[in-house]
């Protein structure tokens, strides 16, 4: 479908919303806005971190997943824990794709999970004795490791353990740091709260330990805050810094170690790639070092080239010139990507819904390669990540925040974009319906989309997603024919039916 009128896209919400009862339908229309790039401030058209209403599909995860999933779980050398049944830890493990060097098992050990395993008689009884055993355990089975988190399932809370004493103990008995985080499933609204924890853990435990400690400095220090390594992304953005002719000291979550994050304090600019999941540890050191923060942006030729510059713009002129010159060096081999696939791709319209920083980092990308982003949302975003995405967005088009199963799909059945970008939870659903779907989270086993050397994977991809003669073998449910005496069957027009 090509781009609507704001009045289009207005009738649209209210149209989704119309089968919600009432006291719903007054909640999530906050919740559901029409772009308008003149407001400044996000808050004026779009309600964001509220809890979800309960009964409705949202995709969200909770304060362990931000904690151990994002934020401390890629940390190559240390052994994070899930404390608390084994289901949580199992199901997190290794799903997000965070590539690492090293040998697992040995001194490295980011696929691996480590669980408490807790039982009916460790809530009855507490658990506090389990996980001192556990810790001693590892100490015994994997000495190279460079210390301990211990991530806490709901139950942790909710039967109060001390894991901050057994932690504490335990680190002096093994002599390495052994960080408790209070990332328990049930608090907060999402996992954005886990994200907030997780960066005071960091905070409180880990980044003074080298204050006062000699270090050879240099006057282009940097290092990159946010950035997972989903696929190889940091090392396709660290390879743009280093040949611009600053020196990454360290490099956090993906492929990270323990070191990394004590040397941070060290740098002279702190470069943030996820914004939602690192600012507060940025903003920290801004406050107690000094250290000044830059969000950048390095998904497509034309965000790599801005934030080059920007990031360039803090050091001097030998900074900048490496910025130019990367920039040149790379400028024909973006050309000739563009060259190939825009023409194939001019003109294709996309609808994303994901997390972090990608619902507006990506929009460039797509642009770049001809295409239009006619929708947007988040799962578990606050207003200021809102506030920088009206901006990247086209006037008129439409903003959702935590959507539903059902608003997702109804906006998606009328909008028809010619590509959806969303998790693995909406893969199939959009599949079924004829619309290919790219995973955004993990690339769909793909990538890098990081940097110079991901925008030509990014490409491919994107007209691997569309292209595929698989989709016009397809027929959406809206385009089926009822059966005879099937009175539900959908129309074309993809009937809604208010719910009682």
């Amino acid at each position: 479908m090509s781009e609507l009128t704001r009045e289009e896209t207005e009738a649209l919400i209210q149209e989704v919303l119309e089968v919600y009862p009432d006291k719903a339908r007054k909640d999530r229309a906050k919740h559901l806005a029409v772009n308008d790039q003149s407001i400044e401030q996000s808050k004026k058209c779009i309600t964001s971190n509220r809890k979800s209403l309960p009964g409705v599909m949202t995709v969200r995860g909770c304060a362990y997943a931000g904690s151990k999933g994002v934020v401390w779980g890629p940390i190559k050398d240390m052994i994070h824990v899930s404390h608390g049944p084994i289901g949580c830890g199992q199901y997190s493990r290794a799903g997000r794709r965070n590539y690492y060097v090293g040998t697992t098992g040995v001194d490295t050990f980011g696929t691996m999970n480590f669980t408490s395993d807790f039982q009916e008689k460790d809530i009855v009884f507490g658990g506090d004795k389990k996980l001192a055993r556990l810790i001693s355990e590892i100490e015994t089975l994997f000495p190279l490791h460079k210390g301990i988190s211990v991530q806490s399932e709901c139950p942790i809370g909710l039967i109060g353990d001390d894991i901050e004493a057994v932690s504490k103990k335990a680190a002096k008995e093994i002599d390495k740091p052994i960080v408790p985080v209070r990332c328990e499933g049930f608090r907060g609204v999402s996992q954005s709260l886990g994200h907030h924890i997780a960066n005071d853990s960091i905070r409180d435990w880990v980044l003074d330990k080298r204050d006062g400690q000699p270090f050879a400095a240099t006057p282009y220090d940097v290092s990159i805050i946010g950035d997972y390594n989903i696929g190889g992304d940091a090392w396709a953005s660290r390879i743009l810094l280093e040949e611009m002719g600053l020196r990454v000291v360290s490099q956090w979550a993906g492929d990270g170690t323990l070191a990394e994050i004590e040397m941070t304090p060290k740098v002279k600019l702190n470069l943030l790639h996820c914004y939602r999941s690192m600012n507060y540890i940025s903003r920290h050191m801004e406050e107690k070092y000094g250290i000044p923060w830059l969000e950048y942006n390095f998904f497509g030729p034309t965000k790599i080239a801005e934030s080059l510059r920007a990031i360039a713009a803090h050091f001097d002129d030998h900074i900048k010139e490496g910025a130019e010159r990367v920039i040149a060096r790379y400028q024909p081999t973006m050309e000739a990507v563009i060259a190939h696939y825009k023409p194939r791709l001019q003109g294709k319209t996309v609808m994303l819904y994901v997390g972090g920083l990608r619902p507006r980092h990506v929009i460039g990308a797509y642009e770049d390669l001809g295409m239009q982003v006619i929708g947007t949302g988040y799962e578990f975003a606050h207003n200021d990540d809102y506030d920088r995405t009206i901006k990247e967005m086209g006037n008129a088009t439409l903003l959702y925040d935590d959507a539903t199963g059902f608003e997702l799909e109804e906006f998606i059945k009328r909008m028809k974009p010619d590509l959806v970008g969303s998790g693995i939870k909406e893969k199939y659903v959009f599949q079924k319906m004829g619309i290919p779907l790219r995973q955004m989270h993990s690339w769909d086993y793909s990538g890098p989309y990081h940097g110079y050397d991901g925008f030509a994977i990014f490409a491919r991809d994107m007209d691997m997603a569309i292209s595929n003669p698989c989709w016009s073998k397809q027929t959406p449910p809206w385009k089926k024919q009822p059966e005879s005496g099937d009175s539900a069957a959908p129309s074309e027009a993809g009937e809604l039916k208010k719910v009682a």
